[in-house]
């Protein structure tokens, strides 16, 4: 199995930044893509941005494009979800989330999830 445990949310005022981290643990050997999603009291969770472990390949939820950006430490399974320009609308619990397949957007589509960080940002 995967153990998965994100970090790096907290209180920020709009525009502000925030890095979260993703450290994978486990049987990693089988991961191929890696996730960020978001979830708010009474709305399905929803995809923000996805990297591939082989290749690096990146993809963005076009609500946070050029705003946020996933990159990886492979040294450290670490998976980043840097966050620039944030807006009330960005505030969630943000689940780093993994899976053995190729790229999707849909939550149903990944094995492993971490705990939830909580990200907030007020105006």
């Amino acid at each position: 199995q995967v153990q998965l445990v994100e970090s790096g949310g907290g209180l920020v005022q709009a525009g502000d930044s925030l890095r979260l981290s993703c450290t994978a643990s486990g049987r990693t050997f089988s991961l191929r893509t890696m996730g960020w999603f978001r979830q708010t009291p009474g709305k399905e969770r929803e995809f923000v941005a996805a990297l591939a472990w082989s290749g690096g390949s990146t993809y963005y939820a076009d609500s946070v494009k050029g705003r946020f950006t996933i990159y990886r430490d492979n040294a450290k399974n670490t998976v980043y979800l840097q966050m620039n320009s944030l807006k009330p609308e960005d505030t969630a619990v943000y689940y780093c989330a993994a899976r053995s397949g190729y790229y999707s957007a849909s939550y149903y589509n990944y094995d492993y999830w971490g705990q939830g960080t909580q990200v907030t940002v007020s105006s």
